[in-house]
């Protein structure tokens, strides 16, 4: 079965890292790469172990962003 990729930007769950919630940034081969809310380096994930996330989960990923906005964090 072929997995649909989301849109760009669309926040999603890699359940094989312990849940860490990451923005789709697009395909790379057999791979789907995300790169977390709050800045940090991309990682790449199986499509099988992605799926979105919860609107409580988009709220978590968007509060960590602001907080690491709001400390001056790289983005």
């Amino acid at each position: 079965m072929e997995s649909v990729p989301p849109t760009v930007g669309a926040l999603l769950v890699d359940i094989s890292r312990n849940n860490r919630v990451g923005e789709f940034r697009g395909v790379a081969g057999f791979y789907w790469s995300l790169r977390p809310m709050g800045g940090g380096t991309e990682w790449e994930a199986e499509p099988r172990y992605v799926r979105l996330a919860l609107p409580i989960e988009q709220l978590r990923a968007r509060t960590a962003r602001a907080n690491a906005r709001s400390r001056g964090d790289i983005l």
